[in-house]
Order: structure tokens, then C-alpha cells, then sequence
């Protein structure tokens, strides 16, 4: 059996036209940014605890128990929010109940 051009077009297009759109990303879907590991450089350097509580306070004498990530200035979730991205940290995911020295009181 022989398929024609036209024949092969009306089947071919749209199952590639499908799968075009299964690869491509759903609209207001944020991609999925990696956690801010306590152990990276940039964190090592601020001070970055996931636990703000864990915080060394001889080394950091600025921190306060009321201070957390998601009370930061820098926090790009709302107050509250278990987690959300961080400018600081190139917008990866830090905990709501962080800390690092680069700590600015939300106005």
C-alpha cells in the first residue's frame, strides 16, 4: 500500500503539532530552582543557616530571633511562606526560617 503525500501530511501533522506542545512548559508554571545548601560558598560566606535559631551568634552578633528569610526585604515570597527564591542568592530557593547576614527588616 502506497501513502500519498497529502495522505502522510494529514497524519504527520497533527501528532507533531502534539508533541510540540507536551514539551513545551505550562504558562505560570515557575521552573524549579535548586535550594540554597548551607554548605555553598556564597552561603558559608553570609552565614546562611536554614534554621535561623542554628545561627552562631558569637560570629553574628546582628542576629535576633525575630530575624528570618521570610521577613527579609530580599525574600521574594510572601511573610509566612515555608519557602521562596532569595535575590541574594540568585533567586535559589531558600527556607522561610533562614537566616544570613545579608538580613533587611521588610518595610
Amino acid at each position: 500500500m502506497q501513502t500519498s503525500r497529502r495522505h502522510f501530511v494529514i497524519q504527520f501533522v497533527p501528532v507533531a503539532t502534539a508533541l510540540g506542545v507536551a514539551a513545551l512548559p505550562l504558562s505560570g508554571q515557575a521552573q524549579a530552582q535548586p535550594l540554597v545548601s548551607e554548605a555553598d560558598p556564597q552561603a558559608l560566606a553570609l552565614g546562611y543557616r536554614v534554621d535561623g535559631s542554628q545561627t552562631d551568634t558569637k560570629k553574628y552578633p546582628n542576629y535576633a530571633a525575630s530575624q528570618s528569610c521570610s521577613a527579609c526585604v530580599l525574600f521574594q515570597g510572601k511573610a509566612g511562606d515555608s519557602s521562596a527564591s532569595c535575590a541574594v542568592f540568585g533567586n535559589k530557593i531558600v527556607s522561610g526560617k533562614g537566616w544570613c547576614s545579608a538580613w533587611a527588616k521588610k518595610s
